[in-house]
């Protein structure tokens, strides 16, 4: 790392900010990008990179935003986006800031979620977005039928196993007054399913000739360890008159 300030303060020097007029390190997000991925979210603008220890290679992404933003340690930011009534296909996503100090629960995050888009809770279905397997997992809605004291004791936080919601998580909602359709899927994730299901084939292939060929070279190798040293044949001719 060739400087140890604060993320969104030192993007404040470069060229593309300034073109864009960037009025304040709090009109920016910072986050650590992991396999061409947005990573951990870089969230407050007073604590130098030193602190937090990412290592002498990592590669930060700058993202401009329209309003000024100050997260706080307790909340989350997620991405989420609706589903398109009768289309595989989602609306553009908008973000979503969640408090999750009293709780991360399924319940809270549903009613979190109904409550950005005005609709009831028992109306909407939401699902995690993996998009390096290209699924969806649906958080379920089994606890709208538990009582609060009960919800309380059972409910684990949806950021252990196996949601492991982070910042920058995409989540899918399907409006279930327009679309009770429950599948998340989209053709993109057909696509991307069909790519890397090909990719495996060709590994698979490419082990499989691999192992033949390492078979073929020991087998060669056995054979000349036992073959019989050649001994030299001398023939004699006898006279016969």
């Amino acid at each position: 790392m060739a400087f140890a300030y604060m993320p969104c303060s030192v993007a404040m020097t470069l060229p593309c900010c300034q073109e864009q007029i960037v009025p304040l390190p709090a009109f920016l997000r910072a986050w650590t990008v992991e396999s061409k991925r947005l990573g951990k979210l870089l969230r407050n603008n007073k604590q130098q990179l030193n602190e937090y220890k990412l290592g002498s290679r990592v590669e930060i992404c700058i993202e401009p935003l329209q309003k000024e933003e100050n997260l706080g340690p307790h909340e989350l930011l997620l991405r989420v986006q609706m589903g398109i009534p009768g289309q595989r296909d989602y609306y553009c996503s908008t973000d979503l800031v969640w408090d999750i100090s009293k709780e991360c629960t399924t319940w809270a995050l549903r009613q979190r979620v109904a409550s950005h888009y005005c609709l009831p809770v028992d109306k909407i279905e939401i699902a995690k977005y993996f998009p390096e397997k290209f699924e969806w997992l649906p958080i379920s809605s089994w606890t709208q039928q538990i009582s609060k004291r009960k919800r309380k004791k059972k409910q684990e936080s949806l950021q252990s196993a196996p949601y492991h919601l982070k910042d920058g998580d995409i989540i899918g909602v399907k409006n279930l007054l327009l679309d009770d359709t429950k599948d998340f899927s989209t053709v993109r994730d057909d696509v991307g399913k069909e790519k890397q299901r090909q990719l495996a084939l060709e590994k698979k292939k490419s082990r499989q000739a691999e192992r033949l060929q390492n078979y073929i070279l020991s087998e060669e190798k056995v054979n000349v360890k036992h073959r019989k040293p050649e001994v030299a044949l001398s023939i004699n001719v006898g006279v016969f008159r």
